[in-house]
């Protein structure tokens, strides 16, 4: 502190709120204090001197620690995302930010961190320290990624706080249009045996993995994996004829098959809102977990209770807003906005579904 009040009774009384400001608050504070004491007329000095002062600093200190210590957010917030603009991922942020910049008076902006499926973005945010930096992430970067990589560079259970389930989607299975449907394509599934292939956005994506589900449901199913750099690869390959089936959100799969580019097969789960007119492939008699996309708000492990309370507080009114509501489901979202707790539970549900598989067929990263 400055020599004129570090004499004074006025340090002992407020080192304890002082050593709490950051050290530019705390030049700023005895900078403005001593310009006000000096300004006095008569000058003070001793105990009239410290009280003074005392007064000066209570009332400086009051709203900035209150600040600290409580309101969140204090600045712009970053969501960042593992996926490139228009796509799903992307979409459910981009929707969540507009609303949370409303609601929380601060500007919530979305931020791209692309590769590894979404995992270099989980990794990002896994490691912030600036209590304003969330992340939008989808099933694989918290159910399946350690799985399938142990020396993946975060821990998706210990390093990342589950917030919000947002927004979920059921995963459709579609083939190019010129093959038979419902049960009749399920036949000839079976009979082409090794002769099929089935396409995915990558490695131990949820399409890739989903498939693998629905063959240990089908039995005698033996199409081979092709791996993609993305939804629209595989819809190339899908209609070029390279694959012959493939699991796509009904954000992707819906326009291509309105356009008569692909055909629905069905859901790998019960039917839904969200795609209506397809049937479910439980009708035709496949027994199975019900397999969904969806995409979750997390943080670090490190953010605040009062970051996390103003999240459980808002995010699941922001998501039964009307208008929030339908353009989540105009672009293939079913919102959700359960709290953390629930998201742990289904992450756990999933991770032992897909745990089994990645056993059973041995898949790796390489």
């Amino acid at each position: 502190m400055p020599t004129q009040l570090r004499q004074s009774a006025f340090c002992d009384t407020v080192r304890p709120v002082y050593a709490c400001l950051a050290p530019g608050g705390r030049i700023a504070t005895i900078q403005f204090i001593e310009g006000a004491l000096r300004m006095h007329h008569p000058p003070l000095s001793g105990p009239k001197l410290a009280r003074r002062a005392l007064c000066l600093f209570a009332a400086l200190a009051a709203f900035p620690l209150a600040r600290a210590q409580g309101a969140w957010p204090s600045r712009v917030v970053r969501i960042v995302v593992g996926f490139p603009g228009g796509s799903t991922p992307d979409s459910a942020a981009r929707v969540l930010a507009e609303g949370l910049s409303r609601t929380w008076g601060q500007p919530v902006v979305v931020e791209a961190k692309t590769g590894a499926g979404g995992n270099l973005a989980a990794d990002f945010v896994a490691r912030a320290t600036d209590d304003h930096t969330l992340g939008v992430v989808i099933n694989g970067n918290l159910s399946t990624a350690k799985l399938l990589n142990p020396k993946l560079g975060y821990d998706p259970v210990k390093d990342l706080l589950p917030l919000s389930l947002l927004a979920t989607a059921p995963l459709v299975l579609v083939a190019p249009p010129d093959q038979p449907g419902g049960a009749a394509w399920l036949a000839a599934a079976r009979s082409a045996g090794d002769k099929w292939n089935y396409g995915s956005v990558g490695i131990g994506s949820v399409g890739h993995l989903g498939i693998e589900v629905i063959k240990a449901a089908i039995g005698n199913l033996g199409a081979v994996h092709v791996p993609y750099n993305g939804n629209p690869a595989v819809v190339v390959a899908l209609v070029s004829g390279q694959v012959q089936m493939a699991l796509m959100p009904p954000g992707v799969a819906l326009p291509q098959v309105k356009a008569g580019r692909l055909q629905a097969i069905g859901l790998a789960g019960p039917r839904s809102p969200l795609a209506p007119e397809v049937p479910s492939l439980l009708d035709a008699g496949v027994r199975m977990d019900p397999l969904e996309v969806w995409t979750a708000l997390v943080g670090p492990a490190s953010l605040s209770k009062a970051a996390q309370e103003r999240i459980a507080r808002d995010v699941p009114v922001l998501l039964k807003d009307s208008d929030t509501r339908q353009r989540l489901l105009t672009a293939g979202w079913d919102p959700q906005g359960s709290g953390g707790a629930t998201l742990a539970a289904r992450v756990r549900d999933e991770t032992r579904v897909f745990a089994e598989i990645i056993q059973a067929r041995g898949i790796r990263l390489d």
